[in-house]
């Protein structure tokens, strides 16, 4: 992850005059991260791993506090816990989709881009970054069916 981020880097030095202010610089930044990331799975063919062992993932003790901060006094543990479990299998279920449809799902719902955001980062028409949220909601609907009942 530091070679493809210093390779990320390193591509934003050697491009930056072809860099538009009309855009927001960090969503060039993302799209030339983003593509680094994809040409090195493409090349290399690995199997994704959990970023749960890396050093720069947040800490259980963090998760915890974090997590007890938005804990009402009144929930009770089991609700903790339930909450816990829902939110590890969202994780899980967003983590088994297609790259493309993850990579719009994050933008979309974690950091709140808009869609033509969306598509100017990734480098993809509006009708398909709105195809595959669309798509990818579909899935995730479909994974977390067991949960609903």
């Amino acid at each position: 992850a530091e070679d493809l981020a210093q390779d990320a880097f390193v591509k934003v030095l050697n491009h930056i005059d072809k860099y538009s202010p009309e855009f927001k610089f960090s969503s060039w930044l993302f799209k030339i991260a983003n593509n680094v990331a994809i040409d090195h799975l493409r090349r290399r063919k690995l199997d994704t791993i959990s970023m749960d062992g890396s050093p720069h993932a947040t800490t259980a003790s963090e998760v915890e506090a974090s997590s007890l901060e938005l804990v009402s006094e009144q929930e009770s543990a089991l609700d903790e816990m339930e909450a816990k479990e829902l939110g590890s299998a969202i994780e899980r279920a967003i983590a088994a989709l297609r790259p493309e449809y993850r990579a719009c799902i994050m933008l979309r719902h974690v950091e709140g881009r808009a869609y033509e955001e969306i598509a100017a980062t990734l480098d993809l028409p509006l009708g398909t970054v709105k195809t595959y949220i669309h798509r990818a909601r579909h899935e995730l609907r479909k994974a977390l069916e067991p949960l609903r009942q």
